[in-house]
């Protein structure tokens, strides 16, 4: 319980809550791969704000485990974003595909890690954030298949893109593997 509150996971979680549903809300009638998308990078995002402690050194320095206490963390971060995303599957009409809503959320959660160890804990929404923005532009205002613009713009990429897929597994297993091992920076 004192880890959860630490982390600020009581107001991630309820932030969580508001935001999926002001989103749902405004694209209801139109539940396609972009609202799907930008409601995965506000649930990561504003659940990605509690990836770093109080107090860093008191992380670094405990007698327990912290790298499997962290994965949780971010996987649990992770199925909270995907779970609030696929839960709208249920009434609506136009269903996402499933692979899309978890490529896009590990992709997402990848980058959060990466953020919170570069930037620290309370920054893990800026890379995501970035990522997310960059992908849209590029994607708006380009229709190229080359791989570099394939890679660019992964989140926004149908269900099968093999570049897509790679981008989102290379961020994931990067960024869950730096923030277990190393934590949220200082």
């Amino acid at each position: 319980m004192l880890y959860a509150r630490s982390r600020a996971m009581p107001a991630s979680f309820a932030a969580l809550v508001v935001s999926m549903a002001v989103i749902w809300f405004f694209a209801r009638d139109r539940w396609s791969e972009i609202p799907v998308s930008l409601a995965l990078l506000v649930a990561i995002a504003v659940t990605a704000i509690g990836l770093g402690g109080q107090d860093v050194d008191l992380d670094r320095t405990a007698a327990i485990r912290w790298a499997p206490r962290r994965l949780l963390h971010l996987l649990l971060i992770g199925g909270l974003g995907a779970g609030a995303v696929l839960l709208p599957r249920l009434w609506e009409a136009d269903r996402v595909p499933v692979e899309i809503i978890v490529r896009n959320a590990s992709g997402l959660l990848g980058l959060a890690g990466i953020a919170a160890v570069l930037f620290g804990g309370a920054f893990g929404w800026t890379l995501p954030l970035a990522g997310f923005a960059v992908a849209f532009v590029v994607w708006a205002t380009t229709s190229s298949t080359e791989s570099a613009q394939l890679v660019i713009t992964w989140p926004f990429q149908p269900a099968g893109v093999a570049e897509a897929t790679w981008t989102a597994v290379v961020f994931a297993v990067a960024g869950s593997g730096a923030y277990a091992v190393y934590g949220a920076r200082r």
